[in-house]
């Protein structure tokens, strides 16, 4: 089965094609950072039209890599939400009249759940069931996953995700746009241990997260060094902020493994391409005998890949496909409800 993948729910263009038995043929990334850090963050309407500019060359481009055609290809996979209302149209219409031109079936798909399922792209998969930590974008969440469409929700966030908290504190850091990516970089310039913030709900004897608080913290040590905006208070800032994410969340998804009592542990969207994150969760896979997976670096951001991966298994699972030509898009749209035992 060969399934077209097409992503376009912010600000990245994604299209990917998988083979149900050869794995990942080809895939091509369009990121709009570059366009965006004019504006200090993602403008809609210009994510919009640049999904209209750049999805027809990216199609042409990904069939090339991948030694394909229009005609091979058995179903198109694309990102119903949630995500930019406009941003989503874009993918959604254009998938849907591609579909409904070649005479093939649609793949509406999850924006979380391509990125849950992205580590199954790498060369060394998890294996189900595991405990999935997804961090991504808006959401912050830990899962019990038994399979495709198989998921109980163990804990997320209250207010603000990881990613979000990322973002707002770079930015009262005075750091350009994409912030989160950049205070991860600066952090490894830091000094441990100069500036001690809270660690929210470490202690809460559950698995919910809340980060606002967090945000609130640095907001007030910026403002006590107002006159001191050096590089190193930066820097040192940075490190004390991802020092007490990273805890938060290293914490809480160990207490998911005990409860759980599973040796698999999945961490996947963009948080998880952080360094201190990933070296802290391998030290502690080792020192308590479990494994940790990762997506590829590639695989973090929004990609096509996921999409046409996760609509691949869907198909694969029973899920029908669905006729081209009607369709729908969910800018808002819980993760819990593409479980199968959601009502």
């Amino acid at each position: 089965m060969l399934v077209l993948g097409i992503e376009s729910s912010c600000d990245e263009t994604g299209i990917a094609l998988y083979d149900s038995e050869a794995g990942l043929l080809s895939h091509t990334l369009h990121s709009q950072v570059a366009m965006h850090a004019e504006y200090g963050g993602v403008v809609p309407e210009l994510a919009s039209r640049d999904h209209i500019r750049r999805v027809v060359p990216l199609l042409r481009e990904t069939l090339a890599q991948g030694n394909r055609s229009l005609d091979d290809v058995d179903a198109v996979a694309y990102t119903r939400g949630p995500g930019l209302a406009g941003a989503l149209l874009v993918g959604c219409a254009f998938a849907e009249a591609l579909a409904l031109a070649i005479d093939k079936p649609t793949m509406p798909v999850h924006h979380l759940e391509g990125h849950l399922l992205s580590p199954l792209l790498s060369a060394t998969p998890p294996s189900f069931p595991f405990v999935a930590l997804l961090v991504s974008g808006g959401h912050t969440q830990l899962m019990r996953v038994t399979g495709v469409g198989e998921y109980e929700l163990l804990g997320e966030t209250l207010d603000d995700a990881a990613g979000e908290a990322f973002d707002k504190s770079a930015k009262l850091l005075g750091l350009p746009y994409p912030g989160g990516a950049l205070l991860s970089k600066l952090a490894e310039t830091g000094t441990p241990g100069v500036y001690e913030l809270p660690r929210p709900m470490l202690h809460s004897g559950d698995l919910s997260f809340s980060f606002s608080g967090l945000k609130t913290a640095v907001l007030t040590l910026v403002r006590e060094h107002a006159d001191d905006m050096s590089d190193t208070f930066k820097a040192d800032a940075a490190r004390a902020f991802q020092e007490a994410i990273v805890e938060v969340l290293v914490k809480k998804s160990l207490k998911a493994m005990k409860q759980t009592g599973l040796k698999q542990l999945v961490v996947a969207g963009g948080v998880g391409a952080n360094k201190q994150l990933r070296t802290t969760l391998n030290d502690e896979a080792r020192r308590k005998r479990f494994q940790v997976y990762y997506p590829e670096l590639e695989f973090c951001t929004d990609n096509g890949a996921m999409i046409a991966l996760a609509g691949c298994l869907r198909l694969q699972a029973g899920t029908p496909a669905k006729p081209a030509g009607a369709f729908a898009i969910q800018p808002r749209w819980p993760l819990m409800e593409m479980s199968a035992g959601a009502k």
